[in-house]
């Protein structure tokens, strides 16, 4: 066999290979006080949508950079280190365009709108959903407004709801309303509360859940619940109220101290109680009730009734960034989930009736 250097072929297209342009995708500087860390390491703990295999193999081809430079997986990053993750492929174009998208508006002034979000809408561009979002949604909707640019991270979204999560939303339409609104967020004096579907039936008729929420490193889609004096996670707290008992299902009502990602979602599961129908964190799987094939039929029935996590931003109160009134929304219950929580009624209902005809 002709070695490289001298088979023109081979030659060609390695330098066609180098030649061609890489694009930055993300760039950060390491922390001063940074001890010693694989690269793979350090960017899978940065990085919240990659894996680390994906990551090792961007730098076996060349796309992890230290420094201007590409590095294998082992290199070990320093403080001051510059480490970049350079592509073949230009970056999405993330610009927000107006997209004419129905949205549900419950209240509109002139600095402030709070919005009904539907299942399946995604509230912010990213991640493969670059069109379609409930920001395009309001560009469209604010598109004669001179004062808003959708594009300005200073206005729109003050806080963020799961994409198959429904319910209340607020946007701010100046700087001054997001900046008053994210301040009463931090300082937690706004009023939420969400209802939710979970499996099982809960012990206590009231309950707080506190712990950590952090990304799961076995699966970067999911976030997982660490002790609270962890340093993996951000604090979170959840604390919930039983609404409705269903024997294998219990309709609650979660009120956040906090806003982490999957909030509820994560710290239901930590509990052994998954919410219905969230099939990332295991609540697709019947978990409770019994094996005959008409439960398991029924299950069915519901899983398809409410195809997504059984979980909804009912209620919403902050003040009002201006006139400093209070300010209180509610949202009634979508339709698949109320389709669900009627099916689990009826359920519990013709289990109660059989079971007194067999007592008696």
């Amino acid at each position: 066999m002709r070695p490289i250097e001298e088979n023109s072929q081979v030659q060609d297209e390695l330098e066609v290979l180098e030649e061609q342009p890489l694009y930055e995708h993300y760039r950060i500087t390491v922390d001063k006080g940074q001890v010693p860390l694989r690269v793979d390491k350090f960017m899978f703990e940065k990085l919240q949508h990659s894996s680390r295999n994906r990551i090792q193999k961007a730098a076996d081809a060349g796309f992890v950079h230290v420094n201007e430079k590409p590095v294998k997986s082992n290199y070990k990053v320093k403080p001051g280190d510059v480490v970049t993750l350079m592509l073949d492929r230009p970056q999405y174009d993330t610009t927000i365009q107006p997209e004419e998208i129905p949205l549900e508006v419950v209240y509109e002034d002139d600095v402030l709108m709070v919005i009904n979000k539907p299942a399946g809408m995604v509230v912010h561009p990213g991640c493969g959903n670059f069109h379609g979002t409930l920001v395009n949604a309001v560009a469209w909707h604010l598109r004669n407004n001179p004062g808003y640019d959708p594009n300005d991270p200073e206005v729109g979204l003050v806080h963020r709801i799961d994409k198959d999560t429904t319910g209340l939303l607020v946007i701010a339409k100046t700087p001054e309303a997001k900046s008053n609104l994210g301040l009463q967020f931090f300082n937690k004096t706004t009023h939420r509360s969400y209802l939710a579907l979970v499996w099982g039936n809960m012990e206590e008729e009231t309950g707080r859940i506190e712990g950590n929420i952090g990304r799961d490193p076995r699966d970067r889609l999911r976030m997982a619940v660490f002790p609270p004096d962890s340093e993996n996670g951000k604090p979170a707290a959840t604390n919930y109220r039983v609404v409705e008992r269903f024997g294998y299902t219990t309709l609650i009502e979660c009120m956040l101290e906090t806003g982490r990602t999957h909030q509820i979602r994560a710290h239901m599961r930590s509990v052994g109680h998954p919410l219905f129908g969230d099939e990332r964190y295991g609540g697709t799987e019947i978990l409770r009730g019994e094996r005959s094939s008409t439960y398991k039929a029924f299950i069915m029935n519901c899983l398809k009734l409410c195809q997504r996590q059984a979980l909804h931003a009912q209620t919403l109160g902050f003040v009002h960034p201006v006139t400093g009134e209070q300010m209180d929304f509610t949202s009634s219950i979508p339709p698949d989930l109320n389709a669900v929580i009627e099916k689990w009624r009826q359920y519990i209902k013709g289990y109660v009736y059989k079971k007194l005809n067999i007592d008696s």
